[in-house]
């Protein structure tokens, strides 16, 4: 049996419609308290969103009905939800955030007792719960709902932790843009306290604003920012924090690819180098493996979504993985994807190395690449109509074996998306252009 739900990273839509609707929360939040049981203690954080407060407020009805007591964190990013429902032992915790999409669309993530994505097994059984005739537990064995006011500053300490004490960055100029998002406050925090001069951009949330022409998903203006505010350093996070995209102070900016590059090859000069290697999705230039393999690291790619990675990683025995869009996993640090931990890493690296960002990615030689992006109704229907077609199968013999050509459709949005890889920009990015009329008019 299959979910119906659940897609690649938990319940998303637009809000209004369903599943993103006040009647389907209330409902998912009662069958998920059934499925963990009374007496069970559960997590709830939330980006900015304006609809947040909507999803929280029947999530908590939903949970307390079933006879389940609930931890209201308020905005927190998505890894910090992930830490605190180990931290608090909790029995499960819920994220209410869509990552990088705009206000308009919301989404449920749940994680377990470890602070791991939910099982597709547990994913199941909710869904199965969800088919059920809802019912409310007796008056006295009802749950429990109170608000957490220290949790923003455990998750601060979590952070500095993961740095080597004997590391500061006194002195150092960071400029930090937090996409309006549930990093907004936190973010600045972290980088003060370990001595750095912060400089802040998208730190005024209106519940509207969230990643509206800022942070990983735009990362030139926080890259044009870092250039003027004349920063070492500039740090971009998404709406949930779990994406990171950095610049220097020339504004050269540095994706999920260059990031793993720079740990990877820090790593290798410090300890040996990462353990085992490095995992990668389809969609990381393959500039990325024939660079690490210069260093004698090897990698390995996996389908895009950062359950994936992790099962990777957990199967090889690895540590260090992650995406081009700035999901970065530090299996040693974190249970999950984190970019206040990524950029301290990075940070902690060009401190301890004496290096800027350009230093740390000297070796790191991406192959030219075309992203194009096309909304469509039914995304998955538009691939496979291309492929039934010769349309993509025509487009890979075009690069007589020289490059590498990708087309999927999103798992979070409406969209299909049509990477090309190439020796060169012109012809690439000419085939990405025909690839993606052809998917407009299919």
């Amino acid at each position: 049996m299959s979910t119906h739900w659940f897609g690649t990273d938990g319940i998303r839509g637009q809000v209004g419609s369903s599943p993103m609707t006040p009647e389907f929360c209330l409902r998912l939040g009662a069958a998920a308290g059934r499925v963990l049981g009374a007496g069970a203690t559960v997590l709830i954080g939330k980006d900015t969103r304006i609809s947040g407060y909507m999803i929280e407020s029947v999530l908590e009805a939903g949970l307390v009905s079933s006879g389940v007591n609930v931890l209201l964190l308020g905005p927190m990013p998505t890894p910090a939800i992930a830490y605190l429902t180990s931290a608090f032992r909790a029995d499960a915790g819920i994220v209410i955030s869509a990552s990088h999409n705009p206000y308009q669309d919301n989404g449920i993530k749940f994680f377990d007792r470890q602070g791991e994505k939910l099982a597709h097994a547990a994913e199941r059984a909710i869904e199965a719960e969800l088919k059920q005739e809802a019912h409310c537990v007796a008056a006295e064995t009802l749950g429990k709902a109170r608000r957490v006011d220290d949790a923003s500053g455990r998750y601060i300490e979590y952070c500095k932790a993961t740095v080597q004490r004997r590391i500061s960055l006194k002195d150092v100029s960071i400029l930090v843009d937090a996409a309006h998002g549930s990093c907004y406050q936190i973010a600045p925090s972290v980088f003060s306290e370990m001595g750095a001069r912060v400089e802040v951009i998208g730190n005024t949330p209106d519940g509207l604003n969230i990643n509206h022409e800022c942070g990983s998903v735009h990362p030139e203006v926080m890259a044009q920012a870092t250039q003027s505010a004349q920063a070492e350093f500039g740090i971009a996070l998404d709406g949930d924090g779990d994406r990171v995209v950095m610049a220097d102070a020339s504004g050269r900016m540095y994706d999920g690819d260059a990031i793993l590059f720079m740990l990877a090859a820090h790593r290798d000069r410090r300890h040996g180098g990462p353990k085992g290697g490095v995992v990668c999705s389809e969609m990381s230039n393959l500039g990325l493996a024939r660079s690490l393999e210069r260093l004698d690291i090897e990698t390995h790619r996996v389908p895009v979504g950062d359950r994936h990675i992790k099962k990777a990683l957990r199967s090889l025995g690895w540590t260090l993985g992650g995406e081009p869009s700035g999901h970065i996993m530090m299996l040693d640090l974190a249970p999950s994807a984190d970019g206040i931990l990524t950029a301290l890493q990075v940070l902690q690296a060009a401190v301890a190395e004496e290096m800027s960002l350009a230093d740390l990615c000297a070796g790191f030689e991406p192959m030219p690449s075309v992203l194009r992006n096309v909304r469509v109704d039914s995304p998955q229907g538009v691939v496979t109509c291309l492929r039934e077609q010769g349309a993509i199968r025509e487009a890979e013999c075009s690069l007589h074996g020289k490059g590498r050509l990708l087309v999927r459709a999103s798992g979070t949005e409406t969209l299909v998306r049509i990477l090309v890889e190439g020796e060169d920009i012109q012809t690439i990015g000419a085939l990405a252009d025909k690839l993606a009329r052809l998917a407009e008019e299919v």
